[in-house]
């Protein structure tokens, strides 16, 4: 049987990318809040799209439940879904979304999870380079690290894997920024471009894959060489 992955906010952006990238040889579900999943469903009609308010305290036991009661198992955790708010916007709705949840669905996966299993967290850049009046959101995602490493340690014995990817200014095609600022960042980028989702589905790929076997408790930066 194909392994089952979980990638939380797959509607768009790097979560399409990851799940799309997945799909090849996983049985997929992914999480949405606002906007459905239309085009990822168009290309992967197999998928499980389930809708979550992941700031909610009860979903994460909810969409492992569903999954496990629907697959029977599960393999890979992606913990993509973000809040990316100013510091303006109530700083525990940032955390809910960007650290509770992720400890939530371990902790409600952890029974279902077995020797090999891969967890992957979505961190950000921003946490070792805060982001001018989104100190929330970088703290969030420094918080995010930091548990990665500490369940590595804490889970290493079973087996289990946990790991982060650190994404650099990644374009998305449904929110483009402006050409000025885009501009800014790839002057800033070693390799000269900005980066898209599947640069960092492709290091989702590796990190649910045997390949990287011998490979927990880091956060890999994808970033093309951002403010070296």
């Amino acid at each position: 049987m194909k392994p089952v992955a979980l990638i939380t906010g797959g509607a768009r952006g790097i979560g399409r990318a990851i799940a799309s990238e997945l799909a090849a040889d996983h049985i997929i579900a992914v999480t949405y809040h606002s906007t459905p999943p239309n085009a990822l469903l168009r290309d992967h009609p197999d998928i499980l799209a389930l809708p979550a308010d992941l700031s909610q305290p009860d979903v994460a036991r909810e969409i492992i439940q569903q999954i496990v009661t629907q697959f029977g198992r599960l393999d890979v955790i992606v913990n993509n879904a973000g809040a990316i708010a100013m510091d303006d916007v109530d700083p525990m709705a940032t955390l809910a979304v960007n650290l509770a949840a992720p400890m939530a669905l371990l902790e409600a996966a952890l029974p279902h999870l077995h020797s090999g299993a891969s967890v992957i967290n979505i961190s950000s850049v921003n946490a070792e380079l805060p982001a001018m009046g989104a100190a929330g959101y970088s703290a969030s995602k420094a918080a995010l690290n930091t548990w990665t490493r500490g369940m590595a340690k804490t889970l290493g014995p079973k087996g289990i894997r946990v790991n982060a990817i650190a994404p650099g200014a990644i374009e998305r095609s449904e929110s483009p920024r402006p050409a000025e600022l885009v501009k800014a960042f790839v002057d800033m980028t070693a390799l000269g471009r900005s980066g898209v989702p599947q640069d960092i589905a492709n290091v989702a790929r590796f990190l649910a894959s045997e390949a990287s076997g011998f490979i927990t408790g880091e956060v890999i930066t994808v970033s093309g060489g951002y403010r070296l």
